[in-house]
C-alpha cells in the first residue's frame, strides 16, 4: 500500500480549494448519521479536533478507504473531498 501522501487521489484533492459550505451539505447527507450533525460523535467517533489527530492525507485516506468498519468506503470526486475536508476542519477541538 502506498503512502497516503503520495497517492494520486490525495495529491489531486489537496491541490484544490475546498468549499466548506458544500462540504457541510455532503457531511449532513453522508456522515452526520454516524458522526452527529456537529461532528460530536454518535455511532462513529467524534470529529471535534480531528485536525489535531490526523493530517490531511490521513483524513482523506480514512474517508475513502473504508478500512475501519463500520465506516463504509466512500467514493467521492476530489473536489467534493476537498469540500468535505474544508468542512471537517471547521469542527473545533472540545474545550
Amino acid at each position: 500500500m502506498r503512502s497516503a501522501g503520495r497517492d494520486p487521489y490525495v495529491i489531486a484533492t489537496r491541490s484544490l480549494s475546498g468549499d466548506a459550505e458544500h462540504g457541510g451539505l455532503l457531511f449532513r447527507i453522508n456522515c452526520a448519521g454516524c458522526h452527529g450533525i456537529a461532528g460530536q460523535g454518535l455511532v462513529g467517533p467524534s470529529l471535534k479536533g480531528l485536525e489535531s489527530r490526523l493530517n490531511d492525507p490521513q483524513i482523506i485516506q480514512q474517508v475513502v478507504s473504508g478500512q475501519t468498519p463500520p465506516m463504509p468506503r466512500f467514493e467521492i470526486e476530489p473536489q467534493d473531498m476537498a469540500d468535505l475536508l474544508a468542512h471537517l476542519k471547521s469542527f473545533t477541538a472540545p474545550e
